[in-house]
C-alpha cells in the first residue's frame, strides 16, 4: 500500500508559501509507516520544533491500474476521507536551500492520519464538488473545496499511473488548501467532510 502525495494543487496555498505553479503534476511519497487512523494522537516529534498540518482530501484506489486515461479514471475508485499530511517545515525549508531531498520532512513516522472512508454515493457528491473544512482548538482554519483543485483527481490518478502502477488499497492525498500553520502541543485539529466531523487528534 502507497501513499502518494499531490504538491501544489490549490492556488492560494502555492501562493501563501511563496512557491511557483509548477508546469507538471508534482507528487511524492510517503511510506506505509506514516499512516495512522483518525483519533489516535499525534506526538510532536523531538526532532523538530515546526510542525504544520495541511488537510486534505484522501481518495482510495479500488482496484490495479497503469497508464489509465482521464476518460477511465473514475473507474478506479469510489471512497474519499480527510488526512493530515503533517509537515516539518523547519526540517522542509532547511533541505529546499540546499537543493536536496526533503523526504524526511513529509514521510516521518506517523504523519499522515487517515479517517475512515465514505462512498461518494452516500455522499451524494461528484468528487470535483466536495467542501472540507479543518478546525483548529475550536477555530475553522482551513476550508476547501475540491472545485478549486488546479488539477482534478482524474487528473491526478492518469498522470501517476503512467509511472508508477497503482494498487488496490493506495491513497493519495490530493493536495491541501490555504491556511496551513504551525501546531504545539495541547491543541486539538479536527477535519470535516460535507461538514460532518471524520478525524480527531489532540497533539502531545
Amino acid at each position: 500500500m502507497k501513499l502518494l502525495c499531490i504538491g501544489r494543487n490549490y492556488t492560494e496555498h502555492i501562493k501563501e508559501l511563496g512557491n511557483q505553479v509548477p508546469e507538471d503534476i508534482v507528487f511524492f511519497l510517503k511510506p506505509d509507516t506514516a499512516l495512522t487512523r483518525g483519533g489516535e494522537d499525534f506526538y510532536f516529534p523531538d526532532f523538530s520544533s515546526e510542525v504544520h498540518y495541511e488537510c486534505e482530501l484522501v481518495v482510495k484506489i479500488d482496484k490495479v491500474g497503469k497508464c489509465i486515461p482521464i476518460e477511465y479514471a473514475k473507474d478506479y475508485y469510489s471512497q474519499v476521507g480527510l488526512g493530515i499530511d503533517y509537515t516539518l517545515r523547519d526540517v522542509q525549508s532547511k533541505y529546499k536551500a540546499k537543493g536536496l531531498p526533503w523526504t524526511l520532512a513529509k514521510g516521518f513516522d506517523y504523519s499522515a492520519p487517515v479517517s475512515e472512508f465514505t462512498d461518494l454515493k452516500q455522499l451524494q457528491k461528484d468528487i470535483q464538488d466536495i467542501h472540507f473544512t479543518l478546525v483548529k482548538n475550536g477555530v475553522e482554519v482551513q476550508n476547501g473545496h475540491t472545485a478549486c483543485m488546479i488539477h482534478t483527481v482524474d487528473e491526478i490518478i492518469s498522470y501517476i499511473s503512467r509511472f508508477i502502477t497503482l494498487k488496490t488499497g493506495d491513497l493519495i492525498f490530493t493536495g491541501t488548501p490555504q491556511g496551513v500553520g504551525a501546531i504545539q502541543k495541547g491543541d486539538v485539529l479536527e477535519a470535516f467532510l460535507e461538514g460532518k466531523s471524520v478525524l480527531k487528534q489532540e497533539i502531545k
